[in-house]
């Protein structure tokens, strides 16, 4: 499935093809194929590999260091990028922290920050949600109270994202308690490797730790590591989180998943013949096939659009990302049938011995349905995201 591409898009996308083929290495790839748990070095491996071809930043202008690539060629990285097992870029600086330093960070943050961030110099985790401030964000209580010096900080942060690897957190932290909720809201850069942050892993459905609650006990952090003014984090948070929910949508990791659907319905047997014969399965694997190509289409232009700052089409876009994902996984485990039923979170560690398809790649499709529970969940719910889109699109 392609879009109607010109030559000049279609030697590119050759490019991208070529360099990936070659500079990838086959064990990161290996797992990525297989859903199992990639590790630090795997993904800082990755950004600097891209880093050196002068790919590290795909979504960045050239004043910041990145490619200047257009919505198309972004988009065929991502899906070139996906489908040939190559981890996803990791979006916490280059996707949310990054773009908000450029448009509301001090010159000297966004030197001294942005830099780093293709490289993972510094791994960025996001400290948004809190206990019973997830959906309604504006309701957080992590605290920070003005000194001579700086600010003080406390709190706790749930939901941390890979926070188990972070050197840095971007924190929304409130700085005027008298203020209405969505006021009085400020972001502030956190060093996580200094005294008072606590990171405790949350287990989740796959077996993974991938997210933790992060605890702050007086936590300090100096002036300049201010983003933009105080109380004003309301306006960059909601910038940051439409820049958050358009990634979310997933569009390569969609191509991937529909390429392993795909293998596995040719290699499955279903009542002696290849489950790809099977016309309620074909049926469903076309139809999630347009799903796609739809989803593409409409990040296309939400992308070309991008100058006007993410809008409800990003909510839109997480929402359908988000359905499509979860609809791939129960997909990969309807044609490999009961041999998908066991589950071990073993199964997902790197040294687990697979091959596929059948009962031990099965597991990989498991671990993957598993995983994608979450994603109408994390970056705003499917309910808050359709309340979203209701009132900016709906009202009068």
């Amino acid at each position: 499935m392609d879009l109607t591409w010109n030559e000049q898009e279609l030697a590119f996308r050759q490019e991208v093809q070529d360099f990936i083929q070659a500079e990838l290495p086959s064990d990161i790839s290996a797992k990525v194929f297989k859903h199992q748990r990639l590790d630090r070095t795997d993904y800082v491996r990755w950004h600097r590999i891209l880093a050196k071809k002068g790919w590290g930043a795909p979504t960045w202008s050239l004043e910041f260091g990145g490619t200047g690539w257009n919505p198309l060629q972004r988009l065929i990285f991502e899906i070139e990028s996906f489908k040939a097992g190559a981890p996803r870029l990791l979006p916490f600086g280059l996707g949310m922290l990054g773009p908000v330093l450029m448009k509301y960070g001090s010159k000297e943050l966004q030197d001294r920050f942005l830099p780093r961030m293709p490289t993972v110099e510094d791994w960025w985790c996001q400290g948004y949600s809190e206990p019973g401030s997830g959906s309604d964000l504006a309701s957080l209580k992590t605290r920070a109270v003005r000194t001579d010096d700086g600010y003080v900080v406390n709190g706790q942060k749930t939901w941390t994202t890979l926070a188990q690897h972070a050197d840095w957190m971007f924190c929304l932290a409130r700085t005027d308690p008298e203020a209405k909720a969505q006021r009085g809201i400020s972001v502030l850069l956190i060093d996580m490797r200094q005294p008072g942050v606590t990171v405790r892993p949350i287990h989740t459905l796959d077996g993974g730790a991938d997210v933790n609650e992060v605890w702050l006990d007086d936590v300090k952090v100096p002036f300049e590591n201010l983003v933009g003014n105080e109380n004003e984090g309301w306006t960059y948070a909601k910038y940051l989180l439409g820049h958050e929910r358009t990634g979310i949508a997933g569009i390569g990791h969609c191509h991937r998943e529909l390429k392993i659907l795909k293998q596995l319905a040719a290699e499955t047997m279903l009542d002696g013949k290849p489950a790809k014969q099977n016309a309620r399965l074909k049926e469903k694997i076309v139809r999630i096939e347009i799903d796609i190509q739809a989803l593409e289409m409409l990040l296309l232009r939400v992308a070309a659009n991008s100058d006007q700052g993410p809008g409800p089409q990003a909510s839109i876009l997480k929402i359908r990302g988000s359905e499509i994902q979860q609809d791939l996984a129960m997909l990969q485990m309807e044609v490999l049938g009961i041999d998908s039923w066991p589950y071990d979170p073993s199964w997902m560690e790197p040294d687990a011995d697979f091959s596929g398809p059948g009962p031990v790649f099965a597991s990989a499709a498991s671990g993957g349905y598993f995983d994608m529970r979450k994603t109408s969940i994390y970056g705003g719910t499917t309910e808050v995201q359709k309340t979203i889109i209701a009132k900016m699109m709906l009202s009068s």
